[in-house]
């Protein structure tokens, strides 16, 4: 009897030997990557600082140098950790993304993993978008607008000057990334869902409204309390919710061509 049990194929056990072979490759990629970037992590970190640099020169304070304090004596090396875990992600999201294609491919028709694999390339890219548009615009943005609330001093005047600690300004800089980043995954995300037909462009046109509200309130709880980070992440994420709608009516358009393709092929079997 437990001769039989032992001689049927036990598919769940394939699956997770397999789990753990792509759980393997992703978290070694990630970790290999972690070691080199930690090494590299004060360089690493002065590229982050480039953006409050260039706030620096906005707002005329090129006599100035650029300065960043930590306050507490492990401060300064758990911020380098967090650097080199953020490079670390960044660079090994390929080999990730990768080993989860290749987990979730066997499972897909032939036409279905055509149809994931331009998500899959698009979603990285459209992050990267995101967190290019931080790094060269809003967050020297957002640090010129703090470094405007400077007071220089004078007669009757105390002089205060922006001094960030690293730990604070890597905070706002990662938030202010990924907040980006997943806003710009919104077309990913809704053209998924019109693929599955869980949303239609009629759809998301007719609860547009709403959708610009929530763009606000994700904007106030994703960014620090500025407006400017606000409006800065709000606008960008209405007008990609627009994109959504185009991306949702050419699938909607691409299925009735396939629909329409297939009548006419059951037209022409049937005729012959």
């Amino acid at each position: 009897m437990s001769g039989d049990i032992e001689d049927k194929p036990q598919p769940l056990m394939e699956h997770l030997i397999e789990l753990r072979s792509r759980l393997i490759w992703a978290v070694g990629a990630f970790f290999a990557a972690f070691l080199v970037c930690f090494y590299f992590a004060k360089g690493l970190f002065d590229v982050l600082v480039q953006p409050f640099k260039w706030a620096v020169q906005w707002a005329g304070l090129d006599h100035r140098n650029v300065e960043l304090i930590y306050t507490a004596p492990q401060e300064f090396f758990f911020t380098q950790i967090k650097v080199a875990m953020f490079s670390a992600l960044v660079i090994s999201f390929p080999v990730i993304a990768s080993q989860v294609y290749k987990f979730v491919a066997p499972g897909l028709y032939k036409n279905e993993r055509a149809a994931f694999l331009p998500f899959l390339i698009a979603s990285p890219i459209l992050f990267l978008m995101g967190g290019a548009l931080v790094y060269f615009f809003f967050t020297p943005m957002v640090m010129w607008f703090f470094l405007a609330m400077e007071q220089h001093g004078g007669e009757g005047q105390v002089s205060i000057q922006l001094l960030p600690k690293v730990s604070e300004y890597l905070s706002l800089i990662m938030s202010l990334i990924f907040a980006f980043g997943l806003v710009f995954q919104l077309p990913v995300i809704t053209t998924l869902l019109a693929r599955v037909g869980f949303v239609t462009s009629q759809g998301l046109k007719d609860k547009r409204k709403y959708a610009i509200v929530i763009a606000f309130i994700a904007a106030a709880i994703l960014t620090p309390p500025d407006p400017v980070s606000q409006i800065g992440l709000a606008l960008p994420a209405i007008l990609l919710y627009e994109i959504s709608i185009y991306t949702a009516r050419l699938v909607e358009r691409q299925r009735t061509r396939d629909a329409q393709a297939r009548e006419d092929a059951e037209a022409s079997e049937n005729a012959g």
